[in-house]
């Protein structure tokens, strides 16, 4: 669980102190707080296979319908360039982008659950107004509510996840969140496959069972504990450390809570969060964990490899369940992944899952440029022992992204800002990874169209980026506390030449030195 940093001295010096086990109510907390992935996961899995249902497309978008129907030389891809169309996706991440700064000030200021239950409430209108929709501009204002839910709970949830776990296993936890994301899309997956079967108004019901994981997320969200980092930050301490008792199932928890009490009194002296973001002592968590990381995670080329599955299936023969199938493997591997990183997570260590994903990644990219470059025409069939490889291929890409960035692009930034910055670190990170969505989500179809292979060579130059650009400016943070986690920066061989110049980190510590000081002595 954790505080922050005051400057790179002292409070983080207790966490080997800390004492506590694995209780229910710890447990149970968890569960509760990670169903907030649940509501991106669905979103995903729905709104990819409903764009592609004739009765949803008959409804609201009548020119991509008759494009689909009819046989033109084009590759496939290109009957579903629609910018209207692609609108529909990606004014759910716009939405959420704006909403996630607001998400900021409530959580600071009335704490993790007061978000998770906003936006829970949000996600549930945006679904029914979706189910309910009759025109595009009625369609756009739900997915914008759904999207402001969605803002809110990816504030939240991946913070909560981080501040309630121990150290330990501060990596397995978090990624909960990544787990039941998975799990929600491959839920959405199944749902899609048997409304497709329902004329016409199987879509509705697809889009408005959205509204029953955000029920179960607002009903848990009521009982949910507020994390005790939260508490302090507000001023709460008796609830906190009896919430903090409670947690870790043992009253011995005082170096813990003194680490808590001294990172909130640091937090609360920071007037503007945002402003503070940019001392140089927080150049890393900024660079790393608010800009770079979450702009990678959409930068993978995962969205590609999805969209493009289904054609892969299409060649093997399976027709118009092709997407069906395409989806539910691609939404096993990513669960199967999500599990993969939660069991060597704190084992491996970070670097390593991205690092191997990286090199799984450009392999599985290169291999899928070459043959369609080589094999792949317009309306062209690939042969069979081609499209095997490519199913091979496809899943062995998506099963690496789901135990490295998938997870780790949320967890890694969630796990490196100081209490002072946390909230509105997470901001930034939320607002960078929607607009990296939103971008792609409007801009690949017609990458697609015109690029064709040349998109799986792109991704894969990014990857190799991305890859060296954690070899180089990450360091490892498995089973670091929270509070320690600003010493990395100092013996870093890049940014301890940024973050050793801030002459505020130098008085904090100085400080932080004197405070201990009586209690040395006695």
């Amino acid at each position: 669980m954790g505080g922050g940093m005051v400057g790179g001295g002292g409070v983080g010096k207790r966490a080997e102190l800390y004492e506590g086990r694995i209780t229910s109510y710890f447990l149970l907390a968890c569960v509760i707080g990670s169903l907030g992935g649940s509501l991106f996961g669905y979103d995903l899995g729905v709104s990819s296979g409903v764009t592609s249902m004739d009765d949803f497309l008959v409804v609201f978008f009548p020119a991509v319908y008759r494009r689909k129907q009819e046989h033109l030389h084009e590759t496939d891809y290109c009957k579903y360039d629609d910018q209207v169309l692609t609108l529909f996706t990606s004014a759910l991440y716009i939405a959420a982008l704006f909403s996630t700064f607001a998400a900021s000030f409530l959580t600071r200021r009335r704490g993790r659950t007061a978000s998770i239950l906003f936006g829970s409430v949000s996600f549930f209108l945006g679904g029914s107004i979706n189910a309910a929709a009759v025109n595009i501009p009625m369609l756009i204002a739900g997915r914008i509510l759904l999207g402001v839910g969605i803002g809110f709970g990816n504030q939240a949830v991946p913070l909560y996840l981080s501040e309630i776990a121990p150290p330990k296993i501060r990596g397995a936890v978090n990624q909960l969140f990544q787990l039941t994301t998975c799990l929600g899309v491959l839920v959405a997956d199944f749902i899609n496959y048997f409304t497709e079967k329902i004329h016409p108004w199987g879509w509705r019901l697809s889009l408005g069972l959205a509204t029953l994981p955000a029920t179960l997320m607002f009903l848990g969200g009521l009982f949910l504990p507020e994390t005790p980092n939260s508490l302090v930050e507000q001023g709460r301490l008796e609830e906190a450390r009896r919430v903090l008792e409670k947690v870790r199932g043992t009253s011995k928890v005082d170096a813990e809570f003194e680490d808590l009490r001294e990172a909130s009194e640091a937090a609360r002296a920071v007037k503007h969060p945002f402003r503070n973001l940019l001392e140089p002592r927080n150049r890393p968590q900024l660079v790393i964990g608010a800009l770079c990381i979450p702009a990678f995670q959409q930068l993978s080329g995962q969205n590609s490899i999805l969209f493009y599955a289904p054609v892969m299936f299409q060649s093997l023969g399976m027709g118009s369940s092709a997407s069906l199938y395409s989806n539910i493997l691609s939404g096993s591997m990513l669960v199967l992944g999500a599990l993969v990183s939660m069991l060597l997570v704190d084992r491996l260590g970070r670097r390593f899952l991205f690092i191997e994903a990286g090199i799984q990644m450009i392999s599985c990219m290169v291999v899928v440029a070459t043959i369609l470059v080589l094999k792949l025409g317009d309306g062209a069939m690939l042969p069979r022992d081609l499209a095997i490889v490519l199913v091979i291929a496809i899943c062995a890409f998506v099963v690496a992204y789901g135990w490295s960035w998938g997870p780790l692009g949320w967890l890694v930034p969630s796990e490196i800002f100081p209490l002072e910055t946390r909230s509105a670190g997470q901001s930034i990170v939320v607002c960078v990874n929607m607009f990296f969505t939103a971008a792609i989500a409007q801009c690949f179809l017609a990458m697609l169209c015109h690029l064709r292979w040349g998109v799986f060579v792109l991704f894969a130059a990014l990857i190799i980026i991305m890859s060296l650009f954690i070899i180089l400016l990450l360091p490892e943070t498995k089973q670091v506390p929270i509070e320690e986690m600003a010493e990395l920066w100092e013996r870093h061989w890049y940014w301890k030449r940024i973050v050793l110049k801030d002459p505020k980190r130098k008085e904090n510590q100085s400080l932080s030195l004197e405070q201990g000081r009586p209690q040395e002595d006695l």
